[in-house]
């Protein structure tokens, strides 16, 4: 007999903050409930879903013991429904999944064996998959094959190496004392809150990054699409620079990220092939930071150049000048996935 998550010694709990994910949360929940045992629990936050969420994971909830869903009486907002699916669990770690990706075989018991070892936060890799997860666009993430620890000593490395893979939150798993330990309402709001408890402040115990790939991303799936541009050209770039422990001067946030990428006409470019970028993000967003000139008039025009010719720009720069072949495989204009990878947060 199972018993209640109270009265077991639980060691991991799988944290999913969900809203409106009906449709794929299904596969996620299938793909961790036959990896699990009594000593993993797996609790399903919901933000106020409107659609048939609740139905499906209630569904669930009464054939699995090792799974508790809390429903919240209003949405608070993806950093707010992590932070609590954290404080309600009853793990010593915590691994902060997403509601629509899924867990490859294996993947709970390789997290199981890294947490007997005491790290103080594990990331996992990821490989990407199409949204329907049958075709696989990118093998891994993270591009190595061997596990890495970093220490204390190796902190601006981590900053360095890690950031940009960080930007994904299924990757985390952290122990629930270090989270607890750290400022969590200081980053509601920036859709980063993972970010924001892991980089505030240097980690003291080690960090251990899994190579294998453990979760399949589901591509051009992200609920935030339509605020993209102001995501990663300004809160992204706002949430790096507050990180204090890494300064300007040794170089760690410039190799982290590009500053100022809206000032690139070619980032509007990129961004307005995958329609991020409107009329309405130039009078918002660059409207009243450029003041005057042809860069001005430049922005204002690439606002209302026809989506099909900006996105035949990305796929010839991204194909031809950066020879990016993945993009063979899937729609550019469905997501400004390899936009955020090849050129939006990295120097190139």
């Amino acid at each position: 007999m199972i018993m209640s998550s109270d009265s077991r010694n639980i060691r991991l709990s799988i944290c999913i903050a969900t809203y409106n994910r009906a449709k794929y949360i299904s596969e996620t929940l299938d793909s961790i409930i036959s990896q699990v045992n009594d000593d993993v629990e797996i609790l399903v936050v919901d933000g106020a879903s409107n659609d048939n969420t609740r139905e499906i994971v209630e569904g669930y909830e009464r054939l699995c013991p090792q799974l508790r869903y809390v429903r919240l009486p209003v949405k608070g907002g993806v950093d707010e429904d992590y932070a609590k699916a954290v404080e309600l669990a009853s793990g010593g770690y915590c691994w902060l999944m997403t509601d629509d990706d899924v867990l490859k075989d294996g993947a709970v018991k390789k997290v199981l064996n890294a947490i007997d070892k005491k790290y103080g936060l594990i990331i996992v890799n990821a490989e990407v998959r199409d949204i329907e997860l049958k075709t696989l666009i990118e093998e891994r993430r993270l591009k190595f094959n061997v596990d890495r620890i970093y220490k204390l000593a190796d902190h601006h490395q981590f900053f360095v190496e890690m950031l940009d893979y960080l930007t994904f939150i299924g990757c985390v798993v952290i122990k629930k004392r270090l989270w607890n330990e750290r400022d969590k309402a200081k980053y509601f709001g920036s859709l980063f809150i993972h970010v924001g408890v892991i980089f505030q402040e240097p980690i003291r115990e080690d960090v251990l990054v899994i190579a294998d790939p453990l979760i399949s991303i589901r591509y051009a799936n992200a609920q935030w699409k339509a605020r993209e541009f102001e995501i990663w050209m300004f809160k992204w770039p706002n949430l790096v620079r507050s990180f204090t422990s890494y300064s300007d001067s040794d170089k760690s946030k410039s190799k982290a990220y590009s500053r100022e990428a809206w000032k690139k006409l070619k980032m509007l470019v990129l961004y307005r092939g995958t329609g991020a970028y409107t009329k309405k993000e130039y009078d918002k967003w660059i409207k009243s930071r450029i003041r005057f000139g042809f860069k001005k008039l430049c922005s204002k025009m690439i606002a209302f150049v026809p989506c099909c010719l900006a996105n035949l720009f990305c796929v010839v720069y991204l194909t031809v000048l950066r020879k990016d072949s993945k993009l063979t495989l899937v729609d550019l204009k469905s997501s400004s996935y390899y936009l955020l990878h090849c050129d939006s947060r990295t120097e190139v």
